[in-house]
């Protein structure tokens, strides 16, 4: 889950990153509806993620969701295109990033136990506007007024949804926010790597490395009731929620500029909120909303800045 949150920021950062390429097709509102199917995908994921963990052990749930993942990716792409999957030239920097997403899925899992989605979602989603502040120090990059007050405006939201008072779990609060650190260094990494690697390697070696972590976990974790069928089926819907979201946010990326769908994984946030209150019953107070809404406003403004600063 909300990994998926990390998966999704991640791929605009990876593609803003990348120099400017010719695309297959001039398909915009193809591309805008691929991106939003992706953004649908992914906060499924975390619904069921939510709901799976309710009963279950994070580390087990993760360990289903990356396997599937994994097995999905070499059983559609291995036959085809297995050589891309796994060449890599920095292969130790690639697996590095790969286990910054292990954590931070960890951290995700761990603070949605306690939070509903809608806030757990947003509170990560202040990890890409912090990356626009480290940008500077650590990448050489001009952050600019957009990006200042996208960041000021992040950390106010985040103020405003974890407000003291506000009823939300601290431990959850504070899973959360180990996530956004580990998501920063995960998202300086994919700038770093975006420029030397493929974009299926990237997506593969994080599948394969949560796999084997989590997988090597597992036995330690399987105990308690036998799953039913529906949670069987809802087990396998995780590695595939999350590998059709990716499939179409990259496909998204063949028809339209990567500055024009950035703002669309956004939408995220709105997905979380609803798939809260019909699934789980539960929906932010008014507060909270606008919290939600100005990170919102803070990661398109970061979207737009780099659209704009391409130009």
């Amino acid at each position: 889950m909300s990994d998926e949150a990390v998966a999704d920021v991640s791929a605009e950062i990876d593609d803003a990153a990348k120099p400017p390429v010719s695309l297959t097709e001039h398909r915009p509102l193809l591309g805008i509806g691929l991106a939003i199917a992706a953004t649908m995908l992914f906060a499924t994921n975390d619904a069921t993620n939510k709901y799976l963990i309710a009963t279950y052990d994070v580390p087990l749930v993760a360990a289903i969701r990356y396997i599937v993942h994994a097995l999905l990716m070499l059983a559609l792409l291995g036959p085809t295109r297995g050589p891309e999957l796994v060449t890599t030239q920095r292969t130790g920097l690639v697996v590095a990033r790969s286990l910054c997403l292990v954590v931070a899925t960890l951290f995700a899992g761990l603070a949605l136990q306690r939070m509903p989605i809608a806030e757990t979602v947003s509170i990560i989603y202040l990890s890409p506007i912090v990356v626009v502040v480290l940008a500077r120090p650590i990448l050489g990059e001009q952050i600019g007024v957009i990006g200042w007050l996208a960041a000021l405006g992040g950390f106010a939201g985040v103020v405003l949804i974890a407000r003291p008072g506000g009823g939300l779990d601290p431990a959850g609060v504070t899973f959360a926010l180990c996530n956004v650190g580990v998501t920063v260094t995960y998202y300086l990494l994919s700038r770093i790597l975006v420029r030397s690697e493929k974009t299926l390697a990237l997506l593969f070696y994080s599948a394969l490395v949560g796999a084997i972590c989590f997988g090597l976990a597992m036995p330690w974790f399987w105990f308690g009731a036998v799953p039913s069928p529906f949670e069987i089926v809802l087990f396998i819907s995780l590695g595939l929620t999350a590998g059709l979201g990716h499939f179409c946010f990259t496909a998204a990326n063949r028809y339209a500029e990567a500055s024009l769908l950035a703002p669309m994984g956004y939408l995220h946030l709105l997905w979380a909120c609803l798939l809260g209150w019909l699934v789980f019953g539960q929906l932010p107070d008014g507060l909270g909303l606008m919290g939600m809404a100005i990170i919102g406003l803070a990661g398109v403004g970061v979207a737009l800045r780099s659209r704009f600063a391409g130009r």
